[in-house]
């Protein structure tokens, strides 16, 4: 039988360490922490940025805890008053060159060795996220410089989305992709997480490395993809078509199919806890797909044509759902980043706290973001109902986005802060989650496309770079309505802010109406199709 996949996967076969138990299910669960690792990576070297704020200008003015004034001078040019406004110019460099890049990247990821660009990305990733830390040791005061590098970043960050949602879409198959793709999109958060604590760790001694050791771990990071990640299942010959077949896995080497038998203690254990389930002959009725967790036929992607053609622009537009759910993205995301970018300073200037304490608290918002994106998976996959979840969460998050602004004017204390932060990241992050996951996969695989798997990356790029161009207008809009204030009027202005996320979170809502009435006539229809059948038995 060839060798195949990735050189380390390659490694392995041929000491003889392919696994005897379910090869399927063995990379499955390889590919979906792999992906998991990439991305949280990529994440990671994006969150310093926010935390090295509250450093690049200290707010002299404001007593903290351990600060005087020797040590409270800022790093030029970010030390004159229109501080804001340069950080707004860093944050719009990224991340509009980041939507800019998306569009393209998802083009390029179908037309070219998936594992190759990914790795690219992430080692183009770190370079970009290091030369950022390494103005600190250079001494550079040029904003050029800083703006440069963060649209370099950006452009080069647009290649981990569509790479890692497509391995993982290859890898699973609709029936509980909300439940596997809104745990592994906890990647997000705990990205975050990390990258806000190893920042916030360097932030006040040296913030060069803040950025430095964020760039050196997602190059590793790369490296590891190059030599194990498993972008599809032929790579590893594996082709899943018979279900009922349990002693073997189908193969396809260069050679005639072979069939692989499973090792004796495999095969027993199987045959042990197999059993025989008679199904009564129902009408045909409108329920949620029911595939297995894992080892399931992956038959979206592998029934296809044999050499499909990529998916144009316009082709993956004309997909039901995808300019619905790219509009909402567009502002859910624009709500998540102004956050992302935002509320450690928030967090500063609303309790005083110091930039380390600050980036520790902003945390607490990615840990309710992980817990609403497993849960708005979870529960889409039990109701079928994307957009309904989706358009609940929003309904919700705008009524949080108030009540937030108004508690942290009263100074809460650190446990009302904590339970507010947490709460608010659960309903912010979750729509934003279950769009960027799940539904991007569900639409890249839709029925219309007949198998034609090369779509997958060309519809997660169009959502997603829509989201992203949202992502990039929030901050922006964030920095310019905070540059209009001084230290006085701050408070106001943060109230301008928190009103400008209320009417986006509207908005986002408001574009999956008729998405959400479809699936809500869906679940009528059914319901009584239901009823009428139990009345004629």
């Amino acid at each position: 039988m060839a060798v195949r996949g990735p050189p380390g996967i390659r490694f392995l076969q041929w000491l003889g360490l392919t696994p005897c138990w379910d090869r399927q299910k063995v990379y499955q669960l390889w590919t979906l922490f792999l992906t998991f690792l990439c991305y949280t990576s990529y994440h990671l070297s994006r969150k310093p940025i926010s935390i090295v704020k509250n450093e690049l200008h200290k707010n002299c003015n404001t007593t903290q805890n351990n600060t005087n004034t020797a040590n409270c001078s800022s790093w030029k040019p970010f030390d004159g008053s229109d501080y804001e406004s340069l950080f707004g110019d860093l944050d719009t460099a990224f991340l509009f060159a980041y939507a800019g890049g998306m569009f393209f990247s998802g083009h390029i990821a179908e037309r070219s060795n998936l594992r190759y660009f990914l790795v690219l990305g992430m080692l183009s990733s770190g370079l970009m996220t290091a030369l950022f830390g390494l103005g600190y040791y250079w001494n550079i005061h040029t904003v050029a410089f800083f703006v440069i590098v963060q649209a370099v970043a950006g452009v080069v960050q647009a290649t981990g989305w569509p790479a890692v949602v497509t391995c993982v879409g290859s890898w699973f198959g609709k029936g509980r992709r909300g439940f596997i793709m809104g745990l592994w999109n906890s990647h997000t958060s705990v990205g975050n997480i990390l990258g806000s604590l190893i920042a916030a760790a360097f932030v006040s001694e040296a913030w060069g490395l803040s950025f430095v050791v964020p760039g050196i771990i997602i190059a590793s990071v790369g490296i590891l993809a190059f030599f194990f990640l498993i972008t599809e299942p032929k790579e590893v010959g594996i082709v899943m078509e018979d279900k009922g077949r349990k002693d073997s896995y189908t193969v396809q080497a260069d050679g005639p199919t072979q069939h692989i038998p499973l090792c004796e203690r495999c095969f027993n254990e199987e045959s042990e806890t197999e059993t025989t389930e008679v199904v009564p002959e129902v009408a045909s009725l409108p329920v949620a797909d029911s595939e297995p967790l894992l080892g399931e036929e992956i038959k979206p992607l592998s029934g296809g044509p044999s050499n499909p053609k990529a998916i144009s622009f316009l082709g993956a537009l004309k997909i039901p759902g995808v300019i619905e759910f790219s509009m909402c993205l567009f502002f859910a995301k624009l709500v998540s980043y102004t956050f992302l970018y935002w509320l450690p300073k928030y967090i500063k200037d609303e309790e005083d706290y110091s930039p380390t304490v600050s980036g520790d608290m902003s945390t607490l918002f990615d840990v309710g973001g992980i817990v609403g994106g497993f849960l708005a998976g979870t529960i889409s996959d039990f109701t079928g109902g994307r957009a309904t979840c989706c358009v609940v969460m929003l309904v919700l998050g705008a009524p949080m986005l108030y009540v937030t602004q108004v508690v942290f004017q009263t100074k809460p204390s650190t446990s009302t802060a904590i339970g507010m932060l947490a709460a608010l990241g659960f309903l912010v992050n979750g729509p934003y989650a279950l769009i960027t996951t799940a539904v991007s996969a569900d639409l890249g695989t839709h029925k219309s496309l007949k198998g034609n798997a090369k779509a997958l990356s060309t519809v997660t790029a169009i959502i997603d770079g829509t989201g992203s161009i949202g992502a990039a207008v929030g901050p922006l809009l964030a920095g310019i309505i905070l540059n209009k204030a001084g230290s006085e009027q701050r408070a106001a202005q943060w109230d301008n802010v928190f009103y400008m996320l209320m009417a986006s979170d509207v908005l986002a809502c408001l574009f999956l109406l008729r998405v959400f009435v479809k699936e809500i006539k869906g679940w009528c229809t059914g319901r009584c199709f239901e009823q009428e059948t139990s009345n004629v038995t």
